[in-house]
């Protein structure tokens, strides 16, 4: 071999040890952002959006984290008290008051099991401060398979907070 060709494979092999880390440290830097910038997510049986960790409050502090505004986004966790028995297309938390709040699904998007009533859930969304119709009540009740007398009961509108949830996770 002569000098020029051991000069052309010597730089040949420098251009190509020097891809090679390129490569490699930028394999590096992806994996790291990946796992950096990633949120987990609770474990359990997800519905709708999802729910990522973070920020998650009780039914016991709905109120205060609502403060004055009539709306507002949170994520928060209780247990299921009752489901729809119809579709799932709504359910009740346990309050700290002896209450429940109701949760609906945004756009109907997705519906819940009919038997998850004791579960722990997360639910992720929007809480309200409203008067729900007793025509709405009664809907309601007669969705949760009330009896006609307990719906006759329902004569008067109910302020209370509802919530609308983008994400559902019921967890393990």
């Amino acid at each position: 071999m002569n000098n020029q060709t051991l000069m052309t494979s010597s730089t040949t092999k420098n251009k190509i040890i020097k891809q090679m880390k390129k490569l490699v440290l930028s394999l590096a830097l992806c994996l790291f952002a990946t796992f950096a910038f990633a949120q987990d997510a609770y474990e359990g049986q997800s519905f709708g959006d999802g729910v990522k960790k973070g920020n998650t409050i009780t039914t016991a502090e709905i109120n205060t984290k609502l403060g004055d505004k009539t709306k507002a986004d949170m994520k928060v966790i209780g247990e299921v008290v009752s489901v729809c028995k119809k579709k799932g297309c709504f359910m009740n938390l346990k309050m700290p008051n002896g209450e429940t709040m109701y949760v609906n699904f945004k756009d109907y998007a997705f519906f819940m099991p009919k038997d998850i009533a004791g579960k722990k859930v997360v639910i992720d969304g929007f809480a309200e401060r409203k008067t729900t119709s007793v025509e709405d009540l009664k809907h309601i009740a007669e969705d949760e398979k009330k009896s006609a007398e307990e719906i006759a009961k329902i004569t008067q509108p109910k302020k209370e907070i509802v919530f609308e949830a983008k994400g559902v996770v019921i967890l393990n």
